[in-house]
């Protein structure tokens, strides 16, 4: 492990020493670099994040009130900047720097294979890196420093603010991406050019992403000449040890670790800071029993163009400063995100953010606004309707799915994936299971097999085209049936002791769910309906779909707070249990018949049902 401070540099560094505060600078810049480098693929915003992540955690460095988790504080902090810039890169595309004219001398990727010295797998590895998914390169940055023992599992926890159990789901499905990259990079230098993939790359721009990472995988799968990429892969953990923290480049290396120095308290003390800097000063407030001590310091982390800045500090035991000063010789670097939003999709500016209630003390925004929350649990059923797009990116979902083996007629956000389902017996064909096994890693198996006019299958027509969907080689789900999944002896238990018997594969179940009673006890109805289906067959749980509906009786429908009221105290509950991996809500649009129980009218309109449902995860 790199060296990093001690508790006792944080706990100096808080009263506002700063010496102590150019010690922990310097020692944990290189941490927040290599998070932000790798979880934000190089792109020219890294320098941006790193210096605004550093500018927050001195900022806020006086909240701080257990100075022995600052580590864990620091990863939460530069977490959410990152996602932040991912919110403000959707959001205003057009404002930022176009891929194609960074500078590639300051592409991350470039930068760790030069510096590290990487060649061979881990050569592979690193490239790789360039086609993960936004959230997954995010779980990458994390999890490469754990493995590599910069970071604890604790720590990727507090961190992502999801539980262990999940946190240990989501790690494993960035890993199998990950292991899928390896293989695109592989096939794709491998010399000689696989004619076959050189047709199916024809039209590709030469920039990594999921659609192209899926097609040139797909290829490999299929193809004689390119299929051995997939084998003597060795895994990615064995890989990464010694590779970690990649050196800081120049412009965060240079004057960035020095404006903190030379400062004593009760004297006066000025420093010229030349050469690439970022013209800002950050009030460190001391602790409890500091009394009146404050000192104000210089981060020099970022790039004011065409040469450098004076930086004056001033410190003072007796009284505040009111006379520090900044003299600049060109405007600083304008800010691109709003300052404090504690989520990737904020809509309001919220206080700075914090790891969890016992390491910091926040203020509640004077108007809050309910902030989207994305979860990976979180998803919706959808159908085609107009921003279905734009909805699916604004409620925050992490994943949806429409009832069908692939979504050409309805793409998602590149964010959000999409999960296939083999609906019914006349789907199970080569070519269904084929398009299927093209679209990700997760199968849904067939949907409500126990109702008429649904699946309507029978145990034994469903456990005889099993394995047909278990040698997609894909993650499996369960029938969904439409109830009774916890009785002794229904359509569920029956197919699952079936399957057992004859060695069939089910990875987890899947449940649907609707309730006729619209008060407040829906909500323990049903949790504990999942929490029996999970009880009785110890696996994790999917529910694909669920609402609240009365089929034969009167009023059909709840009111707007009745649902949001549900939709809160759901989400709250499966958010909480390790065993639900992922639910999804039924459904997406709010428009003809669906108008009284979906989440959204168009791409940017969501009912009261729909903004409860944005604001869980």
């Amino acid at each position: 492990m790199a060296f990093q401070p001690d508790t006792a540099t944080v706990v100096a560094a808080r009263a506002g020493d700063p010496a102590a505060v150019d010690r922990l600078v310097a020692g944990y810049l290189p941490l927040v670099y290599t998070i932000v480098g790798r979880a934000l693929d190089g792109h020219a915003d890294v320098d941006d994040v790193v210096q605004d992540t550093m500018l927050r955690v001195l900022r806020n460095l006086g909240d701080l009130r257990e100075p022995e988790a600052f580590r864990s504080w620091l990863v939460a902090i530069t977490v959410r900047q990152v996602r932040e810039r991912y919110r403000v890169r959707r959001a205003a595309p057009d404002t930022l720097l176009p891929d194609d004219v960074r500078d590639p001398g300051a592409d991350f990727t470039d930068l760790a294979i030069t510096r590290l010295e990487l060649a061979g797998q881990r050569r592979e590895t690193a490239e790789a890196t360039r086609w993960l998914d936004e959230e997954n390169r995010e779980l990458l940055s994390l999890w490469w420093l754990e493995a590599s023992g910069e970071l604890t599992r604790d720590e990727i926890v507090a961190a992502t603010e999801v539980t262990r159990q999940h946190a240990a789901v989501r790690i494993q499905r960035m890993k199998g991406q990950l292991e899928t990259a390896r293989v695109v990079v592989r096939a794709l230098a491998a010399g000689p050019r696989c004619p076959d993939l050189a047709l199916v790359t024809a039209e590709w721009d030469g920039r990594p992403g999921a659609l192209w990472r899926k097609r040139i995988a797909r290829h490999t799968r299929d193809c004689r000449q390119c299929s051995p990429a997939w084998s003597g892969l060795v895994a990615a953990e064995r890989l990464l040890a010694g590779m970690a923290l990649v050196p800081l480049p120049h412009a965060l290396s240079g004057g960035a670790l020095s404006a903190f120095s030379g400062a004593q308290a009760g004297s006066h003390a000025a420093h010229a800071v030349s050469g690439k800097t970022l013209a800002a000063k950050i009030a460190l407030k001391g602790g409890v029993g500091i009394g009146r001590r404050v000192a104000t310091a210089m981060l020099a982390t970022g790039t004011v163009a065409g040469g450098g800045a004076a930086v004056v500090v001033y410190t003072n035991a007796d009284k505040p400063v009111a006379n520090a000063a900044v003299v600049s010789t060109a405007a600083p670097t304008p800010r691109l995100s709003p300052p404090g939003s504690p989520t990737p999709r904020a809509t309001s500016v919220p206080p700075p953010p914090s790891p969890s209630p016992s390491k910091r003390r926040t203020k509640a925004p004077a108007a809050p606004v309910p902030a989207t929350a994305t979860s990976a649990k979180k998803g919706v059923g959808t159908w085609q309707f107009d921003g279905i797009k734009g909805a699916l990116d604004d409620v925050g979902a992490g994943w949806y799915y429409n009832w069908s083996p692939d979504n050409n007629s309805m793409p998602g956000p590149a964010d959000v994936e999409f999960v296939p389902m083999i609906w019914g017996k006349a789907n199970v064909t080569d070519a269904t299971l084929a398009t299927a096994k093209r679209e990700g890693d997760v199968l849904l198996g067939f949907n409500e097999p126990d109702m008429g006019g649904q699946a309507n299958m029978s145990v034994a027509d469903a456990l005889a085209a099993w394995p047909r969907l278990q040698a997609t080689g894909l993650r499996l789900g369960s029938p969904a049936v439409a109830y009774g999944g916890d009785t002794a002896g229904g359509w569920l238990d029956r197919f699952m002791k079936g399957a057992k018997q004859q060695g069939l594969r089910v990875d987890f179940i899947t449940l649907h769910w609707y309730g006729s009673d619209f008060g407040p006890a829906a909500v323990g109805q049903f949790l504990g309906y999942v929490d029996a289906v999970h009880a009785r067959y110890g696996l994790p749980v999917w529910v694909t779909e669920y609402g609240l509906m009365n089929f034969t009786g009167s009023p059909k429908y709840p009111t707007g707070a009745q649902e949001a009221a549900f939709i809160r105290g759901t989400t709250a509950g499966l958010e909480k249990r390790a065993f639900v991996e992922r639910y999804a809500w039924f459904g997406l649009p709010a428009v003809g018949d669906s108008v009284d129980f979906g989440l959204y009218r168009d791409a940017s309109s969501p009912t009261e049902a729909g903004k409860a449902y944005r604001a869980a995860g």
